[in-house]
């Protein structure tokens, strides 16, 4: 089939398309990108489907994205994406906006219980029956020309995009639809919200075994590494490897010696910003203990294993009642916050991330669930 390919160089093009596709119900939407030696992702190509032509917008060339952030912005306008965490960025980077209304179609997948996380290829071909070429996925989106096959790549994205979003959206009831776009929402209302890189450190890895001194170096190492990689535009890992934070907490040295001597710490770091290092670790060693970090809780349990395995059953139960894929029902991090507000013996408490309709149909059964006769410790 052929493909209308339509290309966006200018300023004004842009402009009077997205005037145009703000009169469309739907546009499909897709970025390559490179993120190989940055923090952010560096856009080579935007692509838009509306059914009619695969527009192709070439990010190097526009300097005015602002018709293009009220697109995104337009609530009439659903914008249709498939796995859409790093095109959000992308988005964000480029417009300083997030497309809303969201219509993900691999969440659209799993809430018509056709596979939970399903890759683009894979979706297209159950649903399309079509068998999409692989080979320039990897490839330099930043290069110029962009190369024929590259173009063919990017424009059949989007073409085939429109159809397994028609496919999906004639299949989805008015209520899994209304609650898909409600996961849509909470996705874009997620990155929305600032990542505070003083927070950053409860996430941690054993986080849990420091003292509450500890974590002051931690919680201070953590946040420079963050604001470091954004400010230079490199990977965190680049700025200090991840495997370095706990022990540099931990042992705190106090020397470069010492410093170089950490697990899995890089010279290059070391000679770089080593004395940088040492004076974070001395300044958050020696604050006062006011202003010392509250503990991290520690992991549940092994016990509360059976437990768990007794709240997903009661998402597995409404997954099958609603035809969706299970996986959806009941994320991990909420039936952990459910459990820390009583375990061991309650009474608990629905979590504030247990929202929306999972709330609404799975939160009374869930806490039935803990107080059943046997589930105290």
């Amino acid at each position: 089939m052929a493909i209308d390919i339509h290309w966006i160089r200018d300023d004004a093009e842009l402009a009077q398309q997205c005037a145009a596709w703000r009169a469309q119900p739907f546009v499909v939407l897709d970025t390559e990108f490179m993120r190989v030696d940055t923090f952010y992702p560096i856009a080579g190509l935007v692509q838009v489907g509306d059914g009619r032509q695969a527009a192709l917008i070439d990010p190097l060339c526009i300097r005015d994205w602002s018709p293009f952030a009220a697109l995104l912005d337009d609530p009439a306008v659903v914008k249709v994406l498939h796995a859409c965490s790093e095109d959000l960025e992308v988005f964000q980077r480029l417009t300083g906006t997030l497309p809303q209304p969201l219509f993900d179609t691999q969440l659209a997948a799993a809430y018509l219980n056709l596979g939970f996380s399903m890759g683009y290829s894979r979706l297209v071909q159950a649903l399309l029956g079509v068998e999409l070429p692989k080979g320039e996925t990897r490839s330099d989106w930043l290069q110029r020309p962009l190369s024929d096959m590259q173009v063919r790549y990017a424009a059949e994205d989007v073409q085939h995009l429109v159809e397994v979003y028609r496919a999906l959206d004639e299949r989805l009831s008015a209520e899994k639809r209304g609650w898909l776009l409600e996961d849509g929402a909470e996705l874009v209302a997620n990155l929305r919200r600032e990542v505070d890189p003083d927070e950053m450190y409860r996430d941690g890895k054993l986080a849990w075994k420091l003292s509450r001194q500890q974590l002051a170096v931690y919680r201070a190492l953590y946040a420079w590494r963050e604001r470091e990689a954004r400010r230079r535009d490199v990977p965190r890992n680049r700025i200090l490897r991840e495997a370095s934070l706990w022990p540099l907490a931990r042992y705190q040295p106090a020397e470069l010696g010492a410093l170089s001597r950490i697990e899995d710490m890089h010279p290059r770091t070391v000679r770089q910003d080593g004395e940088t290092l040492l004076q974070l670790i001395r300044q958050a060693a020696a604050l006062p203990p006011d202003a010392w970090p509250q503990p991290v809780d520690e992991p549940l349990p092994l016990e509360v294993g059976r437990l768990l395995k007794k709240l997903r059953a009661v998402g597995q139960a409404e997954a099958a009642r609603l035809d969706m894929a299970p996986e959806l029902m009941l994320r991990k991090k909420s039936l952990e916050a459910l459990l820390r507000s009583g375990y061991p013996n309650g009474p608990y408490e629905l979590p504030d991330n247990l929202r929306g309709w999972r709330r609404e149909r799975l939160g009374q059964a869930l806490l039935e669930a803990l107080s059943a006769p046997g589930e105290s410790a």
